[in-house]
């Protein structure tokens, strides 16, 4: 049955609509994945989704559709009550008499701090589902929006850093030379402008129906097969269970080809005669279909990618290490002094520069040499992303290197001084480390997102962000055993108080060790990954 057919007998459907049968000489007109716009009907190549429906997205950077309708709201809750805290005078906290402050009071403390917890539990909300509502804007079936699929994270992305890059410096000078209320009232005035601008646009979008909690069907299928460990599998894999119809049984999800892996977990679609004598889907706890447990698979063998990961995320986290760095180097750039924290904004310069190279110029060359349609597999992308990552830390020794072997030669290793070398030996440093973003980072999201199964890709992309977590954590755990062992016996230590008598140099070499250990372990990962097939 080729691809026309299959559009023309794909049905859709909700409780509140009758199933449409799509009109065979308008099949082309149709999404292939599954899509609907907001009144529930099949959602349309030429009226939604596509560049023009992502345009609002990333003006208002919010996840999908109903997440968006509570969570944006808790969000700009959130930015109010921080406002209104910053710029009423009975809401500030009294001034400092000298070195005496007075304690604030429970109206001023539960006001800034229920600010700050709303805009908490709103990010919380529905940053899992950003990426993954724009990718939805493109039908993944279809050659020509596959490629614009892949071109949008990277111009997602794009946008998340000029946001970040617009807030670290155009908002703290506001805040700074300004006031703190004005400071928070304008990204509350742009929080409303894109909520406003994301639901104006709400008949262009294209949605995916909700599949369920993807943890009860874990679970499902781990408990299905436990219950059946002493059934033999069938030779013929067809004789596990599966639906007649086109769609899988998991509301919004295709169907996906049965993989002779994990095959324990197999026994949770084997129909017994138990099975046989009741409704197959009665119970999903003792039979699932063939589609939730590849499912399960898809996250199995996704995990170890998953973990190589981490080590990424925990080489970005040593920015505040980069910082310590830079306070004793010279800050003096002519007439200005530069806060070392303010390099981070070269971070964000190079992950620009590097988001429009490698879209407009990469791809396209790389597409002649490897033939795909994004020119790099996903795993590509992360593989040279980890490559980069090394180069981060690499760059970051040499320049500790140069400034200890120039404290020694000015005889400041015991003074807590900076050194005459310029602080903007730092640059490549942070520009490698944005373009290890670009790959990596960017390449992670969209990994997640397309091996992810339909009804899960919400899941996989909170995954994506709990490495940052995991990376944040493991980078403070190596920093506290650093710093306990290399103090033993009295010595001052790799990173002690003064940088000038430690030696921060061999704690850059030994993340760039470590991270060149984990490509390696990476390249075997990506190596044995086996891509999904729907």
């Amino acid at each position: 049955m080729d691809a026309a057919e299959e559009r023309r007998l794909l049905v859709q459907g909700d409780g509140d609509h009758e199933p449409l049968l799509l009109p065979s000489q308008d099949a082309s007109v149709y999404t292939g994945d599954g899509s609907v716009d907001i009144k529930g009907r099949p959602a349309t190549r030429r009226a939604t989704g596509n560049w023009r429906a992502c345009f609002f997205i990333l003006d208002s950077y919010w996840g999908k559709y109903w997440t968006i309708a509570v969570f944006s709201s808790i969000y700009f809750i959130g930015l109010a009550g921080l406002t209104i805290s910053a710029s009423f005078p009975a809401l500030q906290p009294p001034s400092c008499l000298g070195s005496v402050c007075p304690e604030p009071s429970l109206l001023q403390n539960g006001t800034f701090f229920l600010g700050l917890y709303m805009i908490a539990l709103g990010t919380g909300g529905i940053k899992p589902c950003v990426s993954s509502f724009g990718a939805d804007q493109f039908d993944d079936s279809d050659p020509t929006e596959r490629v614009k699929q892949g071109s949008f994270f990277n111009w997602f992305y794009f946008c998340i850093n000029v946001g970040a890059l617009l807030s670290g410096t155009v908002i703290v000078w506001i805040q700074d030379n300004s006031g703190w209320g004005i400071g928070f009232a304008i990204p509350t005035v742009f929080m409303a402008l894109a909520i406003a601008s994301f639901f104006s646009a709400s008949n262009m979008y294209r949605f995916q129906k909700p599949g369920g909690s993807p943890i009860t069907r874990v679970c499902q299928v781990v408990v299905a097969a436990f219950r059946k460990w002493h059934i033999e599998l069938p030779l013929d894999a067809s004789l596990l269970y599966e639906v007649d119809s086109q769609n899988s049984a998991i509301e919004g999800s295709r169907k996906l080809e049965h993989t002779s892996e994990l095959e324990f977990l197999d026994k949770a679609a084997i129909i017994s005669s138990t099975d046989a004598k009741s409704d197959f889907s009665a119970n999903p706890w003792r039979l699932c279909t063939v589609t939730q447990v590849e499912e399960l698979k898809i996250l199995v063998r996704m995990f170890p990618v998953w973990a190589t990961t981490i080590i990424f995320s925990a080489v970005f986290a040593q920015s505040s290490v980069f910082v310590e760095q830079g306070m004793v180097l010279d800050k003096r750039v002519g007439s200005f002094d530069i806060p070392p924290a303010s390099l981070f904004t070269f971070n964000g310069i190079s992950v620009m520069i590097w988001i429009a190279i490698y879209d407009r110029v990469l791809i396209p060359i790389a597409r002649k040499f490897t033939g795909r349609e994004k020119g790099f597999s996903e795993l590509q992308r992360m593989g040279i992303g980890l490559a980069l990552s090394i180069a981060t830390m690499v760059s970051a020794a040499l320049v500790e290197l140069k400034r200890l072997e120039i404290a020694r030669t000015e005889g400041l290793i015991h003074e807590n001084v900076a050194v005459p070398m310029s602080i903007l030996w730092q640059i490549p440093q942070y520009c490698f480390a944005g373009a290890a973003e670009v790959f990596t980072a960017i390449g992670q999201v969209e990994f997640f997102y397309s091996q992810a199964p339909d009804a899960m890709r919400s899941l996989c992309a909170a995954l994506a962000l709990v490495t940052v977590t995991v990376g944040s954590y493991l980078s403070s755990i190596i920093l506290t055993l650093v710093s306990y062992l290399t103090t033993q016996g009295g010595d001052a230590g790799w990173i002690p108080d003064n940088l000038n008598e430690g030696h921060l140099d061999r704690f850059f070499w030994l993340m760039a060790g470590i991270s060149f250990v984990n490509l390696l372990v990476y390249i075997g990962c990506a190596m044995r990954y086996k891509y999904k097939n729907s």
